[in-house]
């Protein structure tokens, strides 16, 4: 059956981990409008935000972290797609193993895509940019145990689906510039640890057809970005320091371009900006704008997510 060129990921069966907002939503948002049927993680519902933002919100104006898994689901199904949500503490195994377990039941055991997503990079204050010696050691547990751990766990309980089937792709969402240092010590540490999980899983994987592929956004406008520049997304023209910022649909599109390319195998264990995706596959963000890929500047400070 040839795919259909506006909804190439149709009766395709996708999870997206920490997919409440941020480069989670865009993602889940993209791949609705390509058709697919999109299981949304995470742990904010309309019932119960997420916890673990306490001292990072208040830096914000915010009372409660925006965006829920049950509003990206219902716009996956808006935009074309099937939204599933599902509540999902990624840095819990049971829940992790539930989740996989429950899309085996109820997709007869078929698993296309897993976008390791989830991060845990904001329990501290976000990126306190200070020399490593003074940093707390807890940015460890909120970039490492949330944050690559969780990759860990959703990739163990997504290949067996993928290997029963001999096909499958699994895109961990990293940031990197050419192993340029970004400026904080745990940060850079946690994104180079994705970065090269991801490359031992398509080490591992690549006999069973399955590919593993990191991608690379630039400075997106997440929810939190914007509230840190008191805008919202209708007015962030009116904020320069913005300027040079894309959607965290436009890594969505990137995501979309790889899972619908029947030779996404030869990327495998490779790491890849979205400004290059864009090019190669000839994509624009939800403006029209082809941004550019993301560059460290000199005097390096990380990105916001």
């Amino acid at each position: 059956m040839s795919r259909d060129s506006k909804r190439p990921l149709t009766d395709q069966v996708a999870v997206v981990t920490g997919a409440s907002r941020g480069a989670g939503r865009g993602i889940a948002l993209e791949l609705g409008a390509a058709g697919a049927t999109v299981y949304v993680t995470g742990r904010s519902t309309r019932d119960s935000p997420g916890a673990g933002y306490e001292r990072f919100l208040p830096l914000l104006g915010l009372e409660a972290p925006p965006g829920t898994i049950d509003d990206t689901a219902e716009e996956v199904s808006r935009m074309g797609g099937k939204g599933i949500p599902v509540r999902c503490d990624s840095t819990v195994e049971s829940d992790v193993d539930a989740l996989f377990q429950r899309v085996a039941r109820e997709q007869g055991g078929r698993l296309d895509l897993l976008v390791n997503n989830a991060w845990g990079g904001h329990q501290d204050a976000a990126h306190i940019v200070r020399p490593f010696w003074e940093l707390p050691t807890t940015f460890w547990d909120g970039m490492f145990q949330a944050g690559v751990r969780n990759h860990i766990l959703a990739a163990k309980y997504a290949a067996p689906l993928m290997i029963t089937r001999g096909s499958g792709s699994i895109i961990t969402i990293t940031f990197w510039d050419r192993d340029r240092y970004t400026g904080h010590f745990y940060y850079d540490l946690a994104k180079a640890s994705m970065t090269r999980l991801s490359y031992g899983l398509a080490q591992e994987l690549r006999p069973h057809r399955i590919a593993a592929v990191a991608v690379s956004p630039g400075w997106m406008r997440t929810e939190f970005v914007l509230a840190g520049h008191n805008t919202d997304e209708e007015h962030w023209r009116e904020v320069p320091a913005l300027a040079g910022t894309e959607s965290p649909r436009y890594v969505g599109r990137a995501v979309v371009a790889l899972a619908a390319d029947p030779e996404v195998l030869n990327k495998s264990g490779q790491v890849y900006r979205v400004g290059d995706l864009a090019i190669e596959y000839d994509f624009t963000d939800v403006d029209g704008r082809r941004v550019p890929p993301f560059e460290l500047p000199d005097t390096a400070t990380s990105p916001g997510r």
